[in-house]
């Protein structure tokens, strides 16, 4: 079996640099032209087909390098935090991810609806992220024990129903709060 060889360091340069790019111009609008992206980016179309065949791959390949970003700032938090100021600063970094990337929600609602399915795209390193962030708090005693990464994602589902382009803010910030005292209800070092 011929195993994958890594990106020569230039060669990752280049993918990260037009991940970047893409990631800022998606934002913007789910509809910035990918000759765009490799302009700003400072590569030419063949390096930019070489890493991103089409706009789907490019897409999904900027939604799971944030999601990472996400999931790598539970794992810096807790290192840095007790765990509920940790999990309530992930939860604002959540917000910040969901509402911030308004026109890369579209872009990828667009790039999926032509693809069967989101294979190994789904919440995974999220799910991990809040795992995490759940299991230090429940070993606290900051929370209240038993709660699961999908009881935070249902319990958390009203912030996709905010207007990313109102006063988002204060809104969401007052919904992470009631959800923060949601978990901390029954706490047993309360």
């Amino acid at each position: 079996m011929h195993k994958k060889s890594p990106l020569r360091s230039d060669a990752q340069r280049n993918r990260e640099r037009i991940l970047d790019v893409a990631l800022a111009e998606l934002t913007r609008s789910s509809d910035a032209p990918l000759s765009v992206i490799a302009k700003k980016a400072g590569v030419g179309q063949g390096t930019f087909y070489r890493n991103f065949p089409n706009r789907e791959s490019l897409v999904l390949e900027v939604y799971r390098y944030e999601v990472q970003h996400v999931r790598d700032a539970a794992c810096q938090l807790l290192a840095s935090q007790p765990p509920d100021r940790a999990l309530r600063e992930w939860m604002d970094r959540l917000v910040r991810f969901g509402m911030a990337k308004a026109g890369l929600a579209d872009a990828i609602r667009k790039a999926t609806s032509t693809l069967t399915s989101m294979a190994g795209v789904g919440p995974g390193p999220l799910t991990e992220a809040i795992a995490l962030l759940l299991k230090a708090n429940e070993d606290a005693g900051t929370i209240r024990p038993g709660v699961t990464p999908d009881d935070f994602l249902l319990a958390i589902a009203g912030l996709w129903q905010i207007d990313p382009h109102s006063d988002w803010e204060s809104r969401a910030g007052r919904l992470m709060d009631l959800v923060m005292d949601g978990l901390r209800a029954g706490a047993p070092g309360r």
